[in-house]
């Protein structure tokens, strides 16, 4: 009989104020394929696509397992694998094509997979990888910036998940000038101490708060928003957006040359399997934790990854109000 394992799944879309929304389940400890790590996971953290997934894919009575962020410890590897071994201690974000983290042992590909930080617990390590592979990939992929780049880069929603890290490398990583936008003083304060040189309140006229313009904008909510960008971009600007809202036109861009981005994390797992860049990208990160100049944007820790705590923290992100993230820390 095979080994089992704790879990925490769904098997309807319900609102997460159902008790079944999300539920504690028992499923078979799964066996790594060539490149797979065997990860007993120590602590996971919540996403907007895990709520996202949630409310728009329906498993039709199968358990399906969410989670997108982990830390812990590899405990079996598969025949192909060459950059881990059993004991490493790991961090990642997986792939959206496979089972999620909210599990007692999980299989994710080594590939994508980097060194967990030293100076960090699982709790304060599993807040990062989503959305530092995010971050990353859009300041320096998508927008193709260096330690030479200058000018002015305006980052939405800088309190939130990606923002907040995406704050800390563009100050610490270019030579930009970084504005960062949150309305509450508390949420302020948060995205100066992460670095930006300055905020600015997302419900003011942004033209108005902004009167030089900008070179670049990171756009986690962009309904609504492209004549704003059109205004406030400077001629060959560029947007790098991470939201894909519903008949978004983008023709308002045109005049100044303006170019747009699209960054999802999950591209390399789902169209480049065999590239390691992701596992490099988590390796260099690891390393700028560990030497201070990268921080955990964990702000709320919840011990027990159960259906009762998650379901805790699919409201938190659900309500869009949160600063930094909420993990879940030990089965």
């Amino acid at each position: 009989m095979a080994e089992l394992m704790r879990a925490v799944g769904y098997r309807r879309n319900l609102p997460i104020s159902d008790p079944a929304s999300l539920l504690d389940l028992e499923l078979p400890v799964p066996s790594p394929g060539e490149h797979d790590l065997l990860v007993r996971v120590e602590a996971v953290s919540v996403n907007p696509v895990d709520v996202k997934v949630r409310a728009g894919s329906d498993p039709g009575g199968d358990p399906k397992i969410l989670g997108y962020d982990a830390a812990g410890v590899v405990v079996a590897v598969g025949s192909a694998v060459t950059l881990f071994q059993p004991g490493d201690e790991v961090w990642y974000a997986g792939s959206i094509a496979r089972s999620g983290t909210d599990a007692q042992f999980h299989l994710v590909d080594e590939r994508i997979t980097g060194p967990k930080p030293a100076s960090l617990d699982f709790a304060e390590a599993a807040a990062l990888p989503l959305t530092t592979l995010t971050a990353w990939e859009a300041l320096f992929d998508r927008l193709r910036l260096t330690a030479a780049s200058t000018g002015t880069l305006l980052v939405l929603g800088a309190a939130g998940g990606v923002g907040s890290i995406l704050v800390q490398l563009a100050r610490r990583l270019t030579g930009l000038e970084v504005v960062g936008t949150a309305s509450r003083p508390e949420s302020q304060q948060y995205v100066l101490d992460r670095g930006a040189h300055r905020v600015v309140n997302h419900h003011d006229d942004l033209a108005a708060a902004l009167p030089g313009g900008v070179d670049y904008v990171f756009s986690p909510h962009s309904d609504g928003m492209v004549d704003t960008f059109a205004q406030i971009l400077r001629p060959y600007g560029a947007v790098v957006a991470i939201d894909e809202p519903a008949g978004l036109d983008l023709r308002p861009l045109k005049s100044k040359s303006i170019a747009w981005h699209w960054e999802l994390m999950f591209t390399r797992a789902l169209y480049d399997p065999a590239s390691t860049a992701q596992h490099d990208i988590l390796r260099q990160a690891a390393e700028l934790v560990d030497q201070g100049v990268l921080h955990t944007t964990l702000t709320e820790r919840i011990d027990g990854i159960t259906a009762e705590h998650l379901r805790r923290a699919h409201g938190i992100v659900e309500r869009g109000s949160a600063i930094g993230k909420t993990v879940l820390a030990g089965f």
